[in-house]
């Protein structure tokens, strides 16, 4: 394992040079030389016992999650995450028996991870948040708007918890205000390289199938929003480029999201 390997691994697995230290025996000292770069030749065996370390937490998380982390990726296959090693469906006890900082979806029994969110997709979701909200405001239309981390249990069932990036829901439907169960009206999914397989397919299947009204995908690199109109009698996708004024099917003609306005906030 090389030096680099190891710097991403440390941060993969969230550990700082002092537990490395403690767990390992190696000086805090050495390791903050070896991982800022001042060392340039460690000797092996100090290489070897830090490499242990991470080795061994490695696996913990293997055995615990069924899967491990790969920085700023989510791998779609759901072998990668355990399914051909560990068949076993995964449960919201499961879901919800993970650390905090563990941020994953449960979709039919098996863990995908999700990655943090790049500032671009911050930016067109704060957006779209306070659009969506202002024009059921405006308009006195009954719903909610979440942002995500938001649990939505969208089939009811012990193996599905999903985290939509933006959640419009016009009934209530809770379980105790921790949690939406079922389908809200609308969805929307902000693309990255690492999820769009995820959103467009996976995800598309599912929110269709459990009875979501609308389900806008919103891809930053070609500039374009792609809506799904679920309940439409003769349902076809549309797509729009993202200077488009684009309807709010449920909102029965009453709203309409200016996405020129989306992630053009100048700093200042």
């Amino acid at each position: 394992m090389t030096i680099e390997e190891m710097k991403k691994k440390k941060t993969e697995f969230g550990l700082t040079a002092e537990m490395i230290s403690q767990a390992s025996g190696v000086p805090l000292s050495t390791i903050q030389k070896i991982f800022g770069g001042t060392t340039k030749a460690p000797r092996k065996d100090t290489l070897d016992a830090i490499a242990k370390v991470l080795h061994d937490e490695e696996e913990k998380h293997r055995n615990t999650y069924g899967f491990y982390k790969t920085p700023a990726t989510v791998c779609e296959p759901a072998a990668a995450y355990g399914a051909a090693q560990k068949p076993k469906k995964y449960t919201l006890e499961d879901y919800y028996a993970l650390p905090d900082e563990k941020r994953v979806e449960l979709i039919d029994g098996v863990f995908y991870d999700m990655a943090a969110p790049s500032r671009e997709h911050q930016m067109i979701l704060g957006d779209m948040y306070l659009l969506f909200r202002e024009c059921a405001d405006l308009h006195g239309i009954p719903c909610q708007v979440f942002l995500s981390p938001f649990d939505v249990r969208l089939d009811k069932d012990n193996y599905t918890i999903l985290q939509p990036d933006l959640v419009v829901a016009c009934h209530d439907d809770d379980e105790n205000n921790i949690r939406y169960e079922g389908a809200p009206d609308l969805l929307v999914e902000i693309l990255s390289p690492s999820t769009r397989k995820k959103d467009m397919l996976l995800k598309l299947y599912k929110y269709q199938n459990a009875g979501v009204r609308e389900y806008w995908i919103v891809d930053p690199k070609f500039h374009v929003v792609t809506v799904h109109y679920f309940d439409c009698e003769d349902y076809c996708p549309v797509t729009y480029p993202f200077e488009s004024e684009i309807p709010v099917r449920i909102s029965e003609g009453k709203c309409v999201i200016d996405f020129s306005r989306v992630g053009k906030r100048p700093w200042k």
